[in-house]
């Protein structure tokens, strides 16, 4: 079997009372047993966040790189590293808790610097340099958006992400949701914890079952 190599994303700043964190670590653990001899790369994107995109970032992508400044070069070697990373991985496992409706500022900077012209993707076809890898998504929801429900349709963080990253050409090949994930330390949501242990259990029964295929191609 030949090295395989991951990189693990996480976006939480709950800390140890993270879902999507938990997630992600039982992902990767999953991903190590069906790949015992590949590699992860860990970047944390709660902990250590990535600038905003600033003036120097965006005009950097406007400029040809032996004409940057000291700021603009910097920008145009951080879009190079986390565009490499996500290169250099067959499988990309990313947390993505939902904050305020919307993905954690930090994913979002994560994207905005890794759409980068003749970084991420080709100026002139517009073809992302990024596809080819699998995307796996870990998403945590504090309450509940789906169907019928009084919020549907307020979580923008899953329907943005595929549009956030078009350019590059990787896209989530795997959505895995827990929701109501606020119901243990909300009163108010407590009728709702039945289901919230339910929608965790779902999860990580989703989880147990990435990769199977290489077990069974090992057999």
């Amino acid at each position: 079997m030949s090295e395989r190599h991951l990189l693990h994303l996480d976006a939480s700043v709950q800390g140890d009372r993270s879902v999507s964190r938990r997630l992600t670590a039982r992902a990767v653990a999953r991903w190590r047993e069906r790949h015992p001899d590949g590699t992860v790369t860990r970047r944390d994107l709660g902990a250590d966040p990535p600038p905003h995109l600033d003036h120097d970032a965006a005009t950097a992508r406007s400029v040809p790189p032996d004409e940057h400044t000291p700021g603009q070069a910097r920008a145009w070697a951080l879009a190079a590293e986390l565009a490499a990373e996500v290169r250099a991985a067959d499988t990309v496992v990313l947390g993505l808790p939902l904050d305020n409706y919307g993905a954690p500022s930090s994913v979002k900077a994560w994207v905005d610097h890794l759409v980068a012209p003749g970084i991420s993707f080709d100026p002139a076809t517009g073809a992302g340099r990024l596809g080819g890898r699998e995307l796996i998504v870990l998403a945590s929801r504090g309450g509940g958006y789906g169907p019928g429900t009084p919020r549907e349709g307020w979580d923008h963080a899953e329907p943005w992400l595929p549009h956030g990253l078009s350019l590059t050409g990787l896209q989530p090949t795997r959505v895995i949701v827990a929701e109501l994930t606020l119901a243990d330390v909300t009163p108010q949501m407590a009728d709702l914890r039945p289901l919230a242990a339910e929608s965790l259990r779902a999860a990580e029964r989703a989880i147990g079952e990435l990769w199977a295929e290489v077990a069974a191609t090992a057999v």
